[in-house]
């Protein structure tokens, strides 16, 4: 995918989310099944990451949970990161507004024993610009950490197939895109359009490997049919490739 191509797909979903994020976090007010297992798993006293944490649900589940070490939540989208920062008092949060397509990572010091990042990954257009993140990831994940995301799985669902737009409607054609792209609507609060990727199984385990990573626990969860979330746990191999 040419650089202005993937420039021009986060642009889309940067005014999607500057439009709809408000309306947008009114559909999102508990977590996924897929979550909360993972949430149950995680240890209460592990530094954790949340990159792309939205509405901060997943904080404040985790707050609920006597979650005790500290918890960095980042998104790219200012009327979401209002509801994040809904947090119980003195639960150890903190959270910034962070591009994470962006090639420096400033604001995410340290290292982390949990990065997580879920429903988020699908929105990043291109091979190039999903490998400086999980590059960015891996420099900030503890050696003996986990990285663990979730991927939209939205074409196991014949309703949210329905939902695909042709690219002309943000001026683009299906020749400029990747395989696996796709632009669909949002029809709450008024009309708009998302750009999302849907990852296969061996994709993401290419691209782990050539970010330094091994995929150690994949599953699905989510929706009615039990399939609309592919999960994965990384780990980091003995070294990147």
């Amino acid at each position: 995918m040419e650089k202005e191509t993937a420039a021009q797909l986060i642009e889309v979903n940067r005014l999607f989310y500057q439009k709809f994020g408000s309306e947008f976090s009114r559909t999102r007010g508990r977590i996924q099944p897929g979550v909360r297992k993972i949430l149950n798993g995680i240890g209460r006293d592990l530094p954790l990451l949340d990159v792309g944490c939205g509405n901060g649900e997943f904080i404040r589940q985790l707050a609920a949970n006597g979650h005790r070490a500290p918890v960095l939540g980042v998104d790219f989208s200012l009327p979401l990161l209002e509801d994040a920062m809904l947090v119980p008092e003195n639960f150890p949060a903190t959270f910034h507004a962070l591009d994470i397509t962006s090639p420096q990572w400033s604001v995410v010091n340290g290292q982390w024993s949990i990065i997580t990042c879920f429903a988020t990954l699908h929105h990043i257009p291109s091979e190039e610009m999903r490998l400086q993140i999980f590059r960015n990831i891996h420099e900030r994940l503890a050696p003996d950490g986990q990285f663990i995301h979730s991927n939209w799985q939205f074409l196991n669902s014949e309703k949210l197939c329905k939902r695909i737009q042709p690219w002309g409607m943000v001026g683009l054609d299906a020749a400029d895109v990747d395989e696996g792209d796709y632009l669909l609507d949002w029809r709450s609060g008024g009309t708009g359009c998302r750009y999302a990727h849907q990852y296969s199984e061996a994709q993401l385990a290419d691209l782990a490997r050539q970010s330094g990573f091994k995929v150690v626990e994949s599953f699905y969860s989510d929706g009615a049919t039990g399939n609309l979330g592919l999960y994965q746990v990384w780990e980091k191999s003995s070294k990147a490739n």
